[in-house]
């Protein structure tokens, strides 16, 4: 968790594949703990056919059952499923957006929220934003990305700098962005 959170957590994330990545394991980890996922990274990117989203849009019947039977993923045939469905509402994006990059940036004008956070228990479940992403992505056919679930991915990718100010990343994203 510190190893994730000293060089990966808050940073923005433009790369489409690492975005896909973010999105399978926020929507895997709904009603579970964020280290129970980062525990189980590897496996998914084994998985999910190195998070390529192409290749898990192809997934099939067959994959499911399979995946069903990994101990190295989360075995929820729910889970899975829409992993396999949002790979395939992720390439509609790409096609209608470019990148899915350039899609979720617009909710938030290519810069991260500051969330200007004085302690932890500052940091909010969900915000405004994250609660109109997760609507469009729910219109778009998205499963298991409602508002929550969106926001800890908003911040997972540095769409929202929510490190609070007294952490040495709150100001070296800050300074990123300048």
């Amino acid at each position: 968790m510190v190893r994730y959170h000293d060089k990966e957590w808050g940073k923005p994330v433009k790369n489409d594949r690492k975005i896909f990545e973010f999105l399978v394991l926020e929507s895997a980890q709904a009603g579970l703990s964020w280290l129970t996922i980062l525990q189980k990274r590897n496996g998914y990117k084994k998985a999910f056919a190195n998070f390529k989203p192409r290749m898990v849009a192809r997934f099939d019947a067959r994959d499911v059952v399979r995946l069903i039977k990994n101990p190295n993923i989360i075995r929820n045939r729910l889970k899975i499923e829409a992993t396999i469905n949002n790979a395939k509402r992720f390439l509609e994006v790409q096609k209608e957006f470019g990148t899915f990059s350039i899609y979720m940036w617009s909710f938030v004008k290519g810069k991260p929220i500051d969330g200007k956070c004085k302690s932890q228990k500052d940091l909010p479940v969900y915000t405004r934003e994250s609660e109109i992403l997760a609507a469009d992505l729910k219109k778009r056919g998205f499963k298991f990305l409602g508002p929550t679930a969106v926001y800890a991915y908003m911040q997972a990718v540095g769409m929202a700098n929510d490190h609070v100010q007294t952490c040495f990343r709150y100001k070296e994203l800050k300074n990123l962005i300048k």
